[in-house]
């Protein structure tokens, strides 16, 4: 069984004693305010700063006709998941919300009111706003460098296309699902505050991956990644909208430089709709055909999205389900007036799970057989590349689950009441991708006693404080309390451009801790070096010293390691310890399965969550308590974007309406139920030496589906566009 510990890092947040990236008060610090357009595109013909400048303590004033400088786009992959314009290039708007100036002034309230006081005049032009209209026109994706927006087609010897194996099929469906744009809605807002000293930055921002935030920054300012240093060590959640660098950090960075002041700027909860990045709008069209028995004969999955970075396709049909024919298919509506879309929890995969595990729920009401079953006889016993699975025991995940949620008392639709309520009970699949990138870990044991396991990697919330401590507390035999975790900093070890972007892609516990593993032994190795080498070491010269549970053990002596550092006078004994990619002949990959029961009041068409099982195969679980936590908060988060989350664009301006935590609605307490959430706990030597795959974004993939689908089963009804609001649910 898993062990389980309480976050190290708990009592350092709930005191307020940790430091986030605004919380850094420096001397002689200045604030900077983002002035955003008014306007969903155009461009911008006057900027009246006549009486901004004049108000009380501003410093400056930058706009595209005073401009910051900055150099290049983003270096990478970069350029596809983020902004890849430079703020206040030119007089051109693309999209409402778009930064047009910066004010610097000595307080904050100075310069937020100093920018309400400029006046913006436009020469504006009607936006290409509305995805409903753009998705009449698609666009085949651009190329970039990753396999997003790849067409996928597979046909059976003698079929000549999809269209022929679904006319071919006995049972046939044929829907269209429709997922609107969501915001990462994180507690920490984006926030930056940048100092310069002896032509380098120290930056303080909030980021999943330090050394890649230190990379953009630096290509962005025109300096050497070397002389950026960006601290990072506690992030108030992500959620892949903190994995790259956006415009609020590279201004204060550059406005620091040129003012020669530390500059810190703190994103607005408005403006962070429309200047940080968010998850594409969505259309996704499926085409399942069968026999009577279930079997699949044909996928197929046509996507329109907003963005390549939203590729549902790819992300989720190549991984679920056999089928002799599949095609696989996205195009993207180019040239909107919108914010830039980027990465967002489960990309690609929460909003693929949704239409596929919706697509097979309704496969399974027009074949009439359990939905479990159908999914059963067509279970994928290999990737859609032929290699065998790590681990794979998704089957144990639905008898375990079925057993624990009480799936055989589910109904058939509208049938199950209790007074005014119709109940419910949807179940889906959850499959995501797992690996890990090979990295670097530096182990250092310290004459104080402790030893401290440093990794640039970040915890934007999910545990890695926690994580790192373990293992390294395992991997030296030493109690939690004595490791000392060292992270969320770009001078920390990393591998290389694999493994700069830090936490994710679920991939942060299976990428660090085997490297844990590996420097705790060098480490090791060098310490009994160090005893037997080192003037006014007691081992001094022996051949039979050893490491014991944080000892160091021979010639008749026994010492802690602390005390045999004091004793040589050495600050620290210390080594890194580097991975390799995991094997190459296994598909990796984590798996759960949801159930769901919900109650509908049948006068209001009121949804309520009543019910929520979760049964995860992710290989070995480091610890229970922590990986319940992100099992629990992923199931809520894609239970969000079926319950209520839905960004609200208006076509005639492209402004975001509901851009504030008021109106965009998120779930609360009141909202939710106690998960239950079981690991089967099998570790997968495949993938490392821990066993551990990724867990993170895997209570996402599939919840919303699992919620909906409980919904038909409540009330008949089916709800092919999130999110399931009760005007949907109405007769």
């Amino acid at each position: 069984m898993a062990d389980t510990l309480n976050r190290i890092d708990a009592r350092t947040k709930v005191t307020g004693a940790a430091k986030y990236a605004a919380d850094h008060n420096l001397p002689r610090l200045v604030y900077g305010h983002l002035i955003t357009s008014s306007i969903g595109r155009g461009r911008i013909v006057s900027m009246d700063l006549t009486a901004a400048r004049a108000a009380g303590g501003v410093l400056e004033i930058y706009t595209h006709e005073h401009p910051l400088t900055f150099h290049g786009p983003p270096p990478g992959i970069a350029i596809i998941f983020s902004e890849a314009r430079s703020p206040l290039a030119d007089a051109n708007v693309h999209y409402h919300g778009q930064i047009i100036g910066l004010v610097v002034a000595e307080t904050l309230e100075q310069a937020r009111d100093a920018a309400a006081l400029v006046k913006v005049g436009y020469q504006a032009q009607p936006p290409k706003s509305s995805f409903e209209e753009a998705k009449k026109h698609p666009a085949p994706p651009p190329v970039t460098p990753l396999p997003l927006g790849k067409e996928i087609i597979q046909l059976a010897p003698g079929v000549t296309d999809i269209d022929a194996a679904l006319a071919a099929s006995e049972v046939r469906l044929e829907a269209t699902y429709d997922l609107p744009p969501r915001h990462h809605a994180m507690m920490e807002p984006h926030a930056a505050v940048a100092v310069w000293q002896d032509g380098k930055l120290t930056l303080h921002s909030g980021t999943q991956g330090p050394v890649a935030h230190a990379e953009e920054m630096a290509v962005a300012l025109g300096i050497a990644t070397a002389d950026v240093h960006v601290i990072s060590p506690y992030v108030g959640g992500a959620f892949g909208g903190k994995a790259f660098t956006w415009a609020p950090s590279m201004l204060a960075a550059a406005a620091a430089r040129a003012l020669d002041r530390p500059v810190k700027v703190v994103t607005g909860r408005e403006q962070l709709f429309t200047v940080t990045g968010h998850r594409a709008a969505s259309s996704q069209t499926f085409g399942l055909g069968a026999g009577r028995d279930g079997r699949l004969k044909a996928i197929k999955h046509f996507t329109t999205s907003q963005s390549i970075v939203e590729d549902p396709g790819y992300r989720t049909t190549p991984k679920f389900y056999e089928s002799p024919n599949i095609h696989i298919r996205l195009r993207v509506t180019p040239d909107m007036n919108l914010p830039t879309a980027t990465i967002m929890r489960a990309p690609g995969d929460e909003t693929g799970s949704f239409a596929l595990e919706s697509a097979m729920d309704e496969l399974s009401v027009l074949l009439g057989i359990d939905p479990i079953e159908l999914r059963m006889r067509n279970y994928r016993q290999v990737s859609m590349e032929g290699l065998p699975y790590s681990g794979k025991h998704l089957d144990e995940c639905y008898r375990v689950g079925a057993a624990r949620f009480g799936w055989a008392r589910r109904g058939e639709p509208g049938t199950v009441k209790d007074g005014d309520w119709l109940i419910g009970l949807g179940m889906a699949s959850s499959i995501l991708g797992a690996g890990r990138a090979p990295t670097v870990v530096r182990v250092a044991f310290r004459p104080n006693g402790t030893a401290t396991v440093g990794n640039a990697t970040s915890d934007a919330g999910t545990g890695m404080w926690t994580v790192m401590a373990m293992t390294g507390a395992r991997a030296l035999n030493l109690p939690v309390a004595r490791i000392k975790p060292a992270l969320g900093d770009s001078r920390l070890p990393v591998a290389g451009p694999n493994d700069q972007y830090g936490a994710v892609g679920s991939a942060a516990t299976a990428t660090v801790t085997p490297a844990i593993l590996v420097a705790a032994r060098e480490a090791i190795g060098k310490l009994v070096e160090h005893a037997t080498t080192a003037p006014g070491s007691p081992f001094l010269g022996a051949d039979d010293v050893r490491y014991v549970e944080g000892r160091v053990v021979g010639k008749g002596t026994s010492l802690t390691f602390g005390e045999l550092l004091t004793r040589t006078g050495t600050t620290e004994v210390a080594a890194e310890g580097t991975t390799a990619p995991p094997d190459a002949g296994h598909a990796f990959a984590s798996f759960a399965a949801h159930f769901c029961e919900v109650r509908v009041n049948r006068w209001t068409r009121e949804v309520r969550l009543s019910r929520f099982t979760t049964v995860v195969d992710a290989g070995t679980i480091i610890n229970e308590k922590t990986a319940r936590g992100q099992i629990t908060g992923g199931v809520l988060f894609g239970l969000a974007a079926a319950m209520a989350e839905e960004v609200r664009v208006e076509g005639a301006t492209g402004r975001i309406s509901n851009a504030n935590l008021a109106d965009y609605l998120l779930p609360v307490n009141a909202d939710t139920v106690e998960m239950d959430v079981h690991f089967l706990d099998h570790p997968d030597p495949a993938i490392s030496a821990t066993g551990a795959r990724g867990i993170g974004e895997l209570g996402t993939v599939g919840a919303g589906a699992a919620y909906a689908n409980a919904v038909f089963n409540a009330t008949g009804v089916r709800v092919r566009s999130l999110p399931v609001t009760a005007d949907k649910l109405l007769p």
